[in-house]
């Protein structure tokens, strides 16, 4: 893992691997807020070995990124920290790829006059609204309560499908978990806290690429059958994938499936 340094006490962490050909684009992974890179390793394989090129960071706040004290970890930082990168890395060819979130920091990124080819909208579009602002809320106080585990235990249901929920049944809800608060001075819990003041009233109208929206159904946080097909439609040139057995964590969940999908819109967009 390498290091992209911002600041004498900034940094963020990254892997990148070029396109292995001259027509093969870049997928930039844009992570969720409790995402990592290694989510992304299987897709990015499986891209890889179709001639493509990958990169994956991680924000500041998140495994490996350091950031000074005292940091906002909020949108426009992170955004920022995004365009800064494809600045200083300049990946050939580059496709944005967010989930959930992730998405949202790749739509302002490119509306703010980062290059890419395509856009790819992992579980992201959604409306703000008191629902969204509960939830925002409920995870923040989970986390200072009881920590990521009982976030895992009381979530899993309700963002995965159920061919994870059945793989992984057994290693969750065990009687002897201790369920511990999440550290109330670390990166993720400022990364949690900030999640809630992003600002969603995008204007997809703008953003006049080549662009991707993949749905997993089995969502029952995020998904909103109604919501999603109204803002999809606002994009000039999006198109629209849903996957009925899949639920928010796409690249953790069905890897070759989400690859699949994004070679395919890369043959789509390819020069």
């Amino acid at each position: 893992m390498a290091t992209f340094e911002l600041g004498p006490r900034d940094a963020l962490a990254f892997e990148h691997a070029p396109p292995a050909n001259a027509k093969g684009l870049t997928f930039v992974f844009v992570n969720a807020i409790t995402g990592d890179i290694a989510q992304w390793r299987a897709v990015g394989e499986r891209l890889r070995g179709a001639g493509h090129g990958t990169l994956a960071w991680n924000f500041r706040g998140q495994a490996g990124s350091r950031f000074a004290p005292g940091t906002r970890l909020d949108l426009p930082l992170i955004v920022g920290d995004l365009l800064r990168l494809l600045g200083g890395l300049r990946p050939a060819r580059p496709v944005l790829v967010g989930l959930s979130i992730g998405g949202l920091y790749a739509a302002r990124a490119i509306l703010e006059g980062a290059e890419a080819r395509g856009l790819v909208l992992l579980n992201t579009l959604r409306k703000p609204g008191i629902r969204l602002d509960w939830i925002n809320a409920a995870v923040v106080r989970v986390m200072e309560v009881a920590g990521p585990l009982l976030m895992r235990d009381l979530m899993a249901p309700l963002l995965f499908g159920p061919a994870w929920l059945e793989a992984h049944r057994a290693e969750c809800l065990l009687p002897d978990t201790r369920y511990e608060p999440l550290d109330p001075t670390s990166g993720q819990m400022e990364l949690l806290r900030r999640m809630g003041e992003a600002d969603w009233n995008v204007p997809w109208e703008r953003l006049d690429l080549p662009t991707l929206v993949v749905s997993g159904l089995q969502d029952r946080v995020f998904f909103d059958a109604r919501d999603v097909a109204e803002l999809a439609a606002r994009l000039p040139r999006g198109r629209r994938l849903d996957l009925p057995e899949a639920g928010h964590m796409l690249p953790v969940e069905v890897p070759e499936a989400l690859a699949e999908a994004l070679t395919g819109f890369a043959r789509e967009i390819a020069p």
